[in-house]
């Protein structure tokens, strides 16, 4: 694990990360918020992994929602500020292409990152600003690059939100999709047509509020609204 010097999270964030270790528990924060520290930028959100099962993460403090439980999460409240807290957890079949079928946890940090969309999605952090990152995100943040953990076909079968969630980070932080990402977009641009239209127009709208609005037009030129642009055609 590398430090990381740059700005670390709020006091609420690193009492709820303390409190959790504390009790025995490996506790971390990952994803956006990890992104979003190493960018310089302001994390909309602070969640926390970790190895404690949610029984016991509502167990360590006396406010919680349990926000969806079944998979893992539980919401802390704590000193004005919450925490979505998330037992490390690897993920079965996705059947209907968005969401796992069931979840099952694990003590493993790096097997929960490896579940994840994006390497710059799979990063870790702990309180004292150690990097957690097995799969080279902190490199493809330097080389402002959208890549896939793992096969990105593999990544797009089990959830086909995730090509337009491509798009939208690329749009959102400056980036470009690297190359095999792109192609496996546009191969499998087909399984979005099984997507809601509430969860298409979220991106979208995400999209056209980010920098680069213009790739919007990304999205058709994939594929990845034929199921509303040829339906308009009829």
């Amino acid at each position: 694990m590398e430090k990381e010097t740059r700005k670390l999270p709020p006091r609420y964030v690193k009492y709820i990360l303390n409190a959790i270790e504390r009790a025995g528990f490996e506790a971390r924060l990952a994803g956006g918020c990890v992104r979003d520290t190493l960018m310089g930028r302001r994390p909309a959100d602070w969640d926390i992994a970790c190895s404690a099962p949610p029984d016991a993460v509502e167990a360590l403090f006396p406010r919680t929602v349990p926000t969806g439980k079944r998979h893992g999460t539980v919401t802390v409240l704590y000193g004005g500020g919450s925490c979505e807290v998330t037992t490390y957890r690897l993920e079965g079949a996705y059947s209907d292409r968005r969401r796992p079928d069931g979840v099952r946890f694990t003590s493993s940090l790096e097997a929960d990152l490896a579940r994840r969309d994006f390497t710059v999605n799979a990063m870790a952090m702990d309180a004292a600003g150690n990097l957690t990152d097995p799969f080279g995100g902190r490199e493809d943040i330097e080389r402002r690059l959208i890549r896939c953990v793992g096969s990105p076909e593999e990544r797009f079968s089990e959830d086909a939100l995730r090509m337009l969630r491509a798009v939208r980070f690329a749009a959102k932080l400056g980036f470009e999709i690297d190359g095999p990402t792109l192609a496996a977009i546009s191969d499998c641009a087909p399984l979005a047509s099984a997507l809601s239209a509430e969860r298409v127009a979220a991106e979208l709208a995400g999209i056209l509020a980010s920098p680069r609005p213009d790739f919007a037009w990304a999205l058709a030129g994939l594929g990845l609204l034929d199921k509303y642009l040829l339906h308009g055609r009829d």
